[in-house]
């Protein structure tokens, strides 16, 4: 299972949020390529990037910290936030992102994800985030009526590459993943699925590579910048 450190971007800086709260936000890093950089050196292989700001706005807005990260290392990174059209899908390819996380457009236009799952190839992922098992888009900020598990399905046939589950209740709360949830979801899907928010601990991780299901991997934020996760010793225990 792979273990994705998290770097969440808001005016530039790298944060974290608490459930989600943009005025919840604490400021870990005010350089975040150097913070990307601390992660590799730990020996991830892979780091996860999210455009709050980009969330909100609908498009792109800390395009210059991730262009840094991308520039600054040299495993694979994917993004979220603010992405929704076509030629922002390209641009970010193009710029050499491995993987656009899709999370708003897949509710509100699903053909986009299909059509840039087969435009390109293992570089889209869906992201769902949820809030008591319903879906919540644009920054989290609005939710709908769609169900976790019916969207999920919904893209069985259209080539993405990975689900990102994010309980948005746990995110940043440091009271543990949603366990459950995750490997309902999971287990309802085949494409791969990566567990975010609330992991804590080392305990944590290894919950969710053991339950029950094969999960991709999971995200964690908070728990690396507060030290209560070693990069490296979770890494070592998850391989």
């Amino acid at each position: 299972m792979i273990l994705y450190p998290a770097i969440d971007l808001k005016d530039g800086n790298a944060v974290r949020l608490l459930r989600g709260e943009m005025d919840k936000a604490t400021v870990f890093n005010e350089d975040p390529a150097a913070q990307a950089r601390a992660f590799v050196e730990a020996g991830c292989e892979w780091l996860h990037l999210v455009d709050l700001n980009g969330a909100f706005a609908g498009e792109p807005v800390n395009a210059t910290p991730v262009e840094a990260i991308l520039k600054a290392c040299d495993v694979p990174a994917q993004l979220g936030g603010g992405i929704r059209d076509m030629a922002t899908i390209e641009t970010w390819i193009d710029k050499g992102l491995a993987r656009v996380i899709l999370g708003t457009v897949a509710v509100e236009n699903p053909d986009l994800v299909r059509e840039a799952a087969k435009a390109f190839p293992g570089k889209v992922a869906v992201g769902i985030d949820a809030r008591n098992g319903m879906v919540a888009t644009k920054g989290w900020a609005e939710e709908t009526n769609v169900q976790v598990t019916d969207l999920a399905r919904s893209f069985e046939d259209a080539g993405v590459a990975a689900i990102i589950y994010t309980d948005i209740n746990r995110d940043g709360a440091m009271q543990g993943p949603n366990i459950e949830a995750t490997a309902a979801l999971a287990q309802a899907v085949s494409i791969p699925v990566i567990a975010s928010g609330g992991v804590s601990s080392l305990d944590d991780l290894i919950a969710l590579r053991d339950c029950g299901v094969n999960l991709n991997g999971a995200i964690s934020g908070r728990a690396l910048y507060d030290g209560a996760i070693d990069l490296a010793e979770a890494i070592r225990a998850l391989s």
